[in-house]
């Protein structure tokens, strides 16, 4: 099958997110670009920090994450683009608006105010963690400047107006959307860290996730740590060693050089 890839800007995520691969996003697209495929699909895109920065579109594209914040503030920005910005004019950056948006229940707020306080989270917590953020303390400017993020706000909001954007498990994803001519880019949780996304997934699900993908009429990329666990989950597919580095860990000993394996069908 020829690849019927077409170029379009490079867009930069609209936040930091726990694994957000900007270290590694670079090499991970170089392996998108060279298989053929009509259909793209991410069942754990996160802040889109593989996705947004892909220089190509492919004529069907699905994001997808089951941590509905994520999945709302995408579709706000894919079809509620101005009322958003409306509202972000008024967001300050201050540690008293940082503890109350926090304190807020997401599923009591419309759904335009619970895309806000996500983006405002995100964008002041200390490496944009999604459990249990903290504030982050900063010398240079304000994190939360719309008047420097409305710019990359618009870019993304462009980006998604041919996306289809769902808020599934993964399994329904994989389901759903396969294809023979489908490449599904899949960057779950990693392991030792199943808990810390927002989103429901237990270390079993490497089990299931490894099943389902044998199966695939498709193809697909899957990004994880290098773990003996993982390595002996995924035995039976190609798997290829990258080193990289992480911006965020929980302590001093998780920063520097990293392993890092990107799997696919042999």
């Amino acid at each position: 099958m020829e690849s019927n890839l077409r170029p379009t800007p490079a867009v930069k995520p609209v936040a930091p997110y726990l694994g957000g691969k900007s270290r590694l996003a670079a090499r991970i697209i170089e392996r998108i670009r060279a298989v053929p495929h009509d259909h793209y699909v991410e069942p754990f895109v996160g802040m889109g920090g593989v996705f947004f920065r892909r220089p190509f579109t492919a004529k069907c594209e699905v994001i997808n994450d089951l941590n509905r914040d994520v999945s709302n503030l995408f579709r706000i920005l894919q079809h509620h683009y101005v009322a958003f910005m409306d509202m972000l004019r008024w967001q300050l950056t201050s540690r008293d608006q940082f503890e109350r948006l926090l304190g807020a229940t997401p599923d009591s707020l419309t759904d335009l105010h619970r895309a806000a306080r996500f983006l405002y989270l995100q964008k002041t917590a200390f490496g944009g963690k999604v459990r249990r953020p903290g504030f982050g303390v900063s010398l240079g400017p304000a994190r939360f400047d719309v008047q420097t993020l409305g710019s990359t706000l618009e870019d993304v909001h462009q980006r998604l107006s041919r996306v289809v954007i769902e808020c599934l498990p993964y399994r329904e994803v994989l389901t759903r959307y396969d294809r023979p001519e489908t490449l599904f880019y899949l960057d779950p949780p990693y392991w030792g860290c199943e808990h810390d996304y927002g989103a429901p997934f237990a270390r079993s699900d490497f089990e299931a996730l490894a099943t389902i993908l044998a199966g695939l009429k498709g193809r697909f990329i899957l990004s994880l740590n290098d773990r003996p666990e993982v390595r002996e989950t995924f035995a039976a597919f190609k798997i290829e060693s990258v080193e990289t580095s992480y911006s965020v860990a929980a302590a001093a000993k998780g920063r520097g050089r990293v392993g890092e394996v990107l799997i696919s069908k042999p």
